[in-house]
């Protein structure tokens, strides 16, 4: 029976020993820890080159919205036409989502009949466009109500 307990208590001192030197398994729990951080900084890198990727697309639609404007007096349709040519210079860009305000020497047009009464040579045509952004990274908002915003001007032909 001594025998017995001896062996027991031996055998449960050398598996102890065995499980402190054991190191399979230390890179799966290392990798528990560290997965989750790699994770939220990849994802978060990602949204942010979307938010910057859309802000490139807005500056070009921007753009071409106000060279469109200022090209578009005389015409039926210049604030239709320069809407058509911000959306069709963000194709990517939820067109819907795209908020445009364009202006000539100031004054405010937001259809066709005020832009055409405004629209004269060496006026000054200024597009602003905006779009939200998502910076939402695993659950937490980095930046809430996040808004992209840019500006174009030219003078009118």
């Amino acid at each position: 029976m001594l025998r017995f307990i001896s062996r027991s208590v031996g055998a449960a001192w050398c598996k102890r020993q065995q499980l402190a030197t054991d190191r399979r398994g230390v890179s799966a729990i290392e990798f528990a820890i560290v997965a989750p951080v790699m994770l939220a900084i990849g994802l978060g890198m990602t949204k942010f080159g979307i938010a910057m990727s859309h802000y490139v697309m807005l500056n070009n639609a921007a753009a071409q919205g106000a060279t469109t404007f200022a090209f578009s007096r005389g015409t039926a349709s210049p604030y239709v036409t320069t809407s058509t040519a911000i959306n069709n210079a963000a194709p990517s860009l939820t067109a819907g989502s795209i908020t445009k305000a364009l202006t000539i020497n100031g004054a405010s047009c937001a259809n066709d009949e005020a832009c055409k009464g405004l629209l004269a040579a060496g006026a000054t045509a200024r597009v602003v466009v905006t779009y939200p952004c998502d910076l939402a990274v695993m659950g937490f908002n980095y930046k809430p109500s996040c808004s992209l915003s840019a500006s174009s001007s030219q003078m009118v032909q």
